[in-house]
């Protein structure tokens, strides 16, 4: 079998080992290949002897499997697997999968550390006190932002699943309400001491709004003027799930206005982040580069789950399929 990794750089930039892939059979891995879905040249050259290739953002379109004659297999190194024409492979017969747990808690420790640097300002404050700002105080402390304390308030969770469960499990240990949103309601969630409720109630009551939600017609720019124009003026708004989920031109602007007190997002409507995103001014808000899910732990986890659906794949008994 012919293994062939199309984008391996973000999953292991050099510090992880592909050793155990190698083992299932002849392995050839890129760092990069392409993220144009119209560039599908390349795509297939690197491809086209392989019986199975390994994803994380290159486009596997219809295009590119109508050339792949030998290929069985499509591995997704992310949850979701958008990228691939889903529907093409089943006509062809093609297994794909995905690795749907892996980033939980790593996703859930980078929502609070955005919310706390909005709380905290601790990367402020630091920079200040290296300007010599502490040094020329004449108070024995000195700061230049609000400080916010999270207990009491009420946290918002847009979408109730893995990563939003261990979300309210750490912001009740901050002594945080929690209110989330979610489609089913389970008996198990149902005793996580959540209150349930629907969207509209969740941007009105809400002084944190975290999102947690899959990218969907429903979901696509829920983050919106109207929505934000009920929000409380101290209202917090974190990203960690998908840039899409907010109309950045409407969130900058509210920024800008005072309407909420201030926004942190790990993910944009365009990735890598557009020179013109509206958000790279805009007033309180925090962007990173899509590196919540990134700890070496996390990757590492990530690397053997998609090995582990490859072996499982090989063995006539497929996991995490899409």
């Amino acid at each position: 079998m012919k293994i062939v990794v199309l984008d391996g750089y973000t999953i292991n930039p050099g510090d992880l080992s592909w050793d155990r892939l190698s083992e299932l059979g002849e392995l050839e891995v890129y760092d990069r290949t392409s993220y144009d879905p119209d560039d599908i040249d390349l795509i297939v050259k690197r491809s086209k002897d392989a019986d199975a290739i390994i994803v994380n953002k290159t486009p596997i379109t219809r295009e590119v499997m109508d050339k792949l004659t030998k290929l069985k297999y499509i591995g997704v190194l992310a949850t979701g697997y958008n990228i691939v024409d889903v529907e093409a492979t089943k006509k062809k017969g093609i297994v794909v999968t995905n690795v749907p747990d892996y980033g939980t808690n790593t996703v859930a420790q980078m929502t609070f550390a955005l919310l706390l640097e909005l709380t905290n300002h601790v990367g402020h404050h630091n920079q200040k006190v290296k300007e010599g700002k502490w040094t020329q105080s004449l108070d024995w402390c000195f700061w230049e932002k609000s400080l916010v304390e999270l207990s009491d308030k009420t946290i918002g969770i847009l979408g109730y699943g893995r990563i939003g469960r261990k979300v309210a499990e750490i912001a009740r240990a901050f002594g945080m309400k929690v209110i989330a949103t979610v489609n089913n309601p389970t008996k198990r969630a149902s005793e996580d001491n959540v209150e349930f409720v629907n969207a509209d109630t969740l941007f009105t009551q809400s002084d944190v709004i975290s999102l947690h939600c899959p990218l969907t017609p429903e979901t696509k720019g829920i983050i919106n003027k109207d929505s934000i124009e009920k929000m409380k003026s101290n209202a917090i708004i974190i990203n960690t799930a998908r840039g899409p989920l907010i109309i950045e031109d409407d969130l900058a602007d509210a920024l800008g206005k005072g309407k909420i007190a201030g926004a942190a997002v790990d993910v944009a409507s365009v990735e890598p982040i557009d020179a013109g995103n509206p958000l790279l001014k805009a007033k309180n808000c925090i962007v990173t580069p899509h590196i919540a899910w990134a700890t070496r732990e996390a990757r590492i986890r990530l690397l053997n789950s998609a090995i582990e659906n490859l072996e499982m794949f090989l063995k006539g008994s497929p996991i995490n399929r899409v």
